[in-house]
């Protein structure tokens, strides 16, 4: 199943993506629809059936918390002469932080080093706490893309990364989820950005250290998840800091970022 929240006749709504269009569902949103515990049982053809030229994509979920995982690719850490993880990096981001898929981000003026990072964003389904890994998979809604825009300069000012990880509106998440049974539960995806039409990563969710089962079982040891709330996985290599010279984001870029067979983000810097 894929789904998505789209705005129709200015009323926004869940919607379950079909063959057309999409079956709009009597939610305001995905994560509305994901604190119905059959939401997964609806048949399409029971929602208002409207053609995708007829709808806008609106931002996909509203989620209660988003956490974010550092360090997570293999090839990317041992590259940098680093031992591989034995516990998830966490941090966190605001609500607020979030965007559409296909919003202008606009570059902030106390900034030079906005930077790019494609990530595996795993969609909560059920209230999640202290959850096992064998069980971890059935609390997961689906999965889509996401960029975790970063301000460098801000981010390493300390030790902390909260301050480079929370611009307002500028961390994109993709405009549909796709449920696990569609695609293995992301066990084996390209996951690419590109700027300006040159590829930047390219990686495969294979070679996450810690995947889905994992991060879920381990942050809802720490905190309660809830349906619609996001865990966006880590980045692999590639991301401008660590290029030589290092590249960033200037106002007019283009960077892309996509999940192969589930979503893109596309967003110009304004």
């Amino acid at each position: 199943m894929r789904c998505s929240t789209v705005v129709h006749r200015g009323v926004t709504h869940a919607a379950i993506v079909t063959e057309d269009g999409f079956s709009l569902q009597p939610e305001a949103s995905l994560t509305d629809l994901l604190a119905d515990d059959g939401w997964a049982e609806r048949d399409p053809r029971d929602g208002e059936l409207v053609d995708a030229r007829d709808v806008e994509l609106a931002q996909l979920a509203q989620p209660s918390k988003v956490i974010c995982i550092g360090l997570n690719y293999r090839a990317h850490i041992l590259e940098m002469g680093r031992d591989l993880p034995e516990y998830p990096t966490l941090f966190a981001k605001y609500p607020d932080a979030l965007c559409s898929a296909y919003a202008d981000i606009a570059r902030p003026s106390n900034s030079d080093r906005l930077d790019w990072e494609s990530e595996l964003c795993i969609v909560i389904g059920r209230e999640s706490h202290n959850v096992d890994r064998e069980s971890a998979l059935g609390h997961v809604a689906g999965y889509t893309v996401g960029n975790d825009i970063s301000m460098r300069d801000w981010q390493h000012r300390t030790l902390q990364w909260f301050q480079g990880k929370n611009l307002e509106a500028a961390t994109p998440i993709g405009d549909t989820l796709v449920t696990g049974d569609e695609i293995d539960h992301a066990a084996d995806l390209r996951l690419t950005t590109t700027v300006d039409g040159e590829v930047m990563q390219d990686a495969r969710t294979s070679d996450l250290v810690f995947g889905p089962a994992e991060l879920v079982a381990y942050v809802s040891s720490v905190t309660r998840l809830r349906p619609g709330d996001i865990i966006m996985s880590g980045t692999p290599g590639g991301v401008g800091a660590s290029r030589n010279p290092p590249r960033f984001l200037e106002a007019g870029s283009v960077v892309e970022v996509a999940l192969e067979g589930v979503a893109t983000c596309r967003n110009r810097i304004v």
